[in-house]
């Protein structure tokens, strides 16, 4: 048989060890081939390393435990990096070459949050459930409330938010899922508690699949010899992606900053000349705030309502009877109407019993004033007018950070973005800072101007 594919004919040699000689692959190909079934041959063609992407075929040394304990799939939006996690949880379970040498009977799924688990990992359109909907096999049973994967010969994946990373103490794995770890709550605890329960069978292992950000966990996997490190762009994709987001999306950030790492799956190290450090915002960070004397809600809306419009920045900050501040929440929101972002700032003063509201007027003072009051208008709303550039008003603010009087409560990763790429002339992406300007006006309001503070709790 001819038209059998060729291009992945040494990984077909290497994960069918013994079928094919590894002299020469290619030339026993259609010999083998024609031995072959029909159903034998649609099963050889639905084998994952057969038809994938240099990028996300496994890496081929499972006959060696010493040669590697994690799999680090880096990639850009859209670049396969999810279908990669769920070939490989299928492939683990089903003991198939290249993936596995035996069953792997205990598998953690860990993920952003419950949420990102079940609706990427799990349900997604290239989760787990719907590797199987492609080949008409028998699924894994599903059960929610469980949060739990049941496969008909025994194996079990069991679900994990990195929200809560003392929940992994306790059950243990032959391998692992680990899905947006750049983005995880809690990377480095969560990380480390999972790393506990990866001792069962002769060799557990690994994968992680994310957009790169410059963490200090991520740095800390691309430096450790024990990781195989894979990377992928979202034009690599492209057959499988919708030509309208490729032409608006990829057009727009390509070759900017954020496009490099959104888009190339790029590690962007943090501007020489940014105001916000990462390694200043670790040290600082925190898992939860003392009672804080005031709490505000902070927003920077956008100028219009389309779908290229800015975001609309929604930061919640409080400052302790102390003077420290502690960013809350980052509830920003993307291609919002005026009451969709209203409404959202407003949930976000009533989830924190907030003192008060304070919105950027730059953009039409009363309006802002009049879409807030018509969500609510018994809250209390303060407006402040910028008469200086963004980067003037930031120097206060990061200069607290420098100080070591601001916290971050858990971690925003595209806030904390916006901070660490934020220079003299902006953003690379010349976007908006619409994140880091919420952040600069609650902090600002909170530390930069005299209130009276009172005692409260969380």
């Amino acid at each position: 048989m001819t038209n059998l594919p060729r291009v992945r004919s040494q990984s077909f040699a290497t994960s069918f060890d013994g079928i094919l000689s590894e002299s020469d692959p290619s030339e026993e190909l259609d010999s083998y081939v024609e031995t072959l079934t029909r159903a034998e041959v649609q099963q050889v063609l639905r084998h994952w390393p057969i038809h994938c992407r240099d990028a996300q075929c496994p890496p081929e040394t499972w006959g060696d435990p010493a040669a590697w304990t994690a799999w680090l799939v880096l990639g850009g939006r859209g670049a396969g990096k999810t279908r990669t996690g769920a070939e490989w949880v299928r492939g683990i379970v089903r003991a198939e070459p290249g993936f596995a040498e035996s069953a792997v009977g205990r598998i953690a799924l860990v993920g952003e949050t419950f949420a990102a688990v079940r609706d990427v990992m799990i349900e997604g359109p290239a989760g787990i459930l719907a590797v199987y909907d492609k080949r008409g096999e028998t699924r894994p049973a599903w059960s929610p409330s469980l949060r739990r994967l049941d496969w008909p010969n025994g194996a079990v994946a069991h679900a994990f938010s990195s929200e809560d990373p003392d929940s992994l103490r306790g059950p243990q794995f032959e391998s692992a899922w680990c899905d947006e770890l750049a983005k995880w709550r809690h990377p480095t605890e969560t990380w480390d508690m999972l790393q506990f329960g990866l001792r069962l069978g002769p060799a557990p292992r690994e994968v992680v699949t994310t957009t790169p950000r410059a963490i200090p966990l991520l740095k800390r996997l691309l430096a450790d010899p024990r990781v195989v490190v894979s990377r992928s762009r979202t034009a690599d994709n492209a057959s499988n992606l919708a030509p309208a987001f490729l032409e608006t999306i990829v057009g727009r950030y390509a070759g900017t900053r954020l496009g490099r790492q959104e888009l190339e799956g790029e590690l962007i190290e943090e501007r020489e000349d940014a105001l916000w450090s990462r390694d200043r915002i670790e040290a600082l960070r925190v898992e939860a705030a003392p009672p804080l004397a005031r709490i505000v809600v902070a927003v920077d809306p956008p100028a219009s309502s389309s779908a290229r419009a800015d975001a609309c920045g929604i930061v919640v900050a409080g400052m302790d009877p102390g003077g420290l501040g502690y960013v809350l929440a980052d509830a920003s929101i993307e291609a919002a109407r005026p009451t969709d972002w209203a409404e959202r700032a407003i949930a976000a003063y009533r989830r924190w019993s907030a003192d008060a509201l304070v919105a950027e007027a730059n953009q039409g003072g009363e309006m802002v004033r009049a879409v807030l009051a018509q969500v609510d208008p018994t809250v209390p709303i303060t407006t402040v007018h910028a008469t200086r550039g963004k980067y003037v008003r930031a120097e206060p603010v990061a200069v607290l950070y420098d100080q070591g009087r601001v916290r971050h409560v858990g971690a925003f990763p595209e806030l904390e973005d916006e901070l660490c790429d934020f220079g003299p002339g902006g953003l690379s992406s010349a976007r908006s800072p619409d994140r880091l300007d919420a952040l600069v006006w609650a902090l600002s309001h909170l530390m930069l101007t005299r209130a009276e503070p009172r005692v409260r709790a969380l």
